[in-house]
């Protein structure tokens, strides 16, 4: 605990380094709240190809409400070490890793909000250690997954190679994702690079993780797995779905399956967005605001 609360003297964001139980160092954001503290921490997990910085601009909202945020980048991605064996590229393992983060980060309990691969680890954290999880957001993911979405993001993952300059790299983001933000300007999509990709030290760009999480994705021709156990496992706490109006992960049918599986489960639609929503949409934020209000 000493050594947390003196590093919270050197600013209002504090990037920090945990160890794995296998000795990768994972990069994590940690916001401090705005005193007075009103709840646990929250806890930020990004989806496949992403990283901490998809929050960066939720992330500060949160710790001006007065709790602490932890964003965290999973092994391989973002300022996160890359993993030598990519079959540790899988969900599990991540969970194990963000179990791993919380102990080091002095956050024994946290609400978490997991986007899409995000939200798979939150399930898999609340079935390992169900005392971890207070509360859970779960944006545009659930137990049950569309085909359809899983083969889009399948046949682009680990396939980019480098771009030249900044209007490039937002060309590549504008094509593998105007289908979940149609309509966004360049400055969106120059933004959205800017938090996706990195400068190698030749000057080019390339997309801010590994390929090789690419080998550990669900084969396109598999069925997509059930994972009602895991969502049980998290239904224990209270959740807030999000999901993007027009989602090609997270079917509606799929939001009332998780709705009868536990129906005290909220929900909120962003109307105009795909897969997956950044929470900072009017309809998304308005609902963790009151989702976090009433969550120790």
């Amino acid at each position: 605990m000493a050594a947390y609360a003196q590093s919270l003297t050197q600013g209002a964001i504090i990037d920090r380094a945990v160890r794995t139980a296998d000795g990768l160092s994972l990069h994590a954001r940690d916001y401090e709240p705005l005193a007075p503290v009103t709840g646990l921490p929250v806890i930020c997990l990004h989806g496949l190809t992403r990283n901490a910085n998809d929050f960066e601009v939720v992330a500060p909202r949160i710790a001006a409400l007065g709790r602490r945020v932890i964003a965290i980048s999973m092994r391989g991605r973002g300022r996160s070490d890359r993993d030598p064996d990519p079959a540790h590229y899988a969900p599990p393992v991540y969970a194990q890793d963000v179990i791993a983060a919380m102990a080091q980060l002095d956050a024994p309990r946290a609400v978490f909000i997991g986007t899409s691969m995000g939200g798979l680890i939150s399930m898999l954290v609340a079935a390992m250690a169900p005392d971890k999880i207070a509360a859970c957001v779960l944006n545009d993911i659930g137990p049950e997954l569309d085909p359809a979405g899983l083969r889009r993001i399948g046949a682009y993952v680990g396939q980019q190679g480098a771009v030249t300059g900044w209007s490039a790299a937002a060309d590549v983001a504008r094509k593998h994702n105007e289908i979940a933000f149609p309509g966004r300007d360049q400055a969106f999509w120059e933004a959205f690079a800017r938090r996706t990709f990195r400068e190698r030290p030749d000057g080019a760009l390339e997309p801010d993780y590994d390929p090789m999480i690419a080998l550990a994705f669900q084969p396109q021709d598999a069925p997509a797995p059930d994972m009602t156990p895991l969502f049980a496992a998290l239904a224990k706490a209270p959740i807030l779905v999000v999901r993007g109006g027009t989602s090609d992960l997270l079917s509606p049918q799929g939001v009332a399956r998780m709705q009868a599986l536990a129906p005290s489960v909220s929900v909120a639609v962003v109307d105009g967005v795909g897969h997956a929503p950044m929470l900072d949409e009017p309809q998304a934020w308005e609902a963790i605001l009151e989702f976090l209000a009433r969550t120790p």
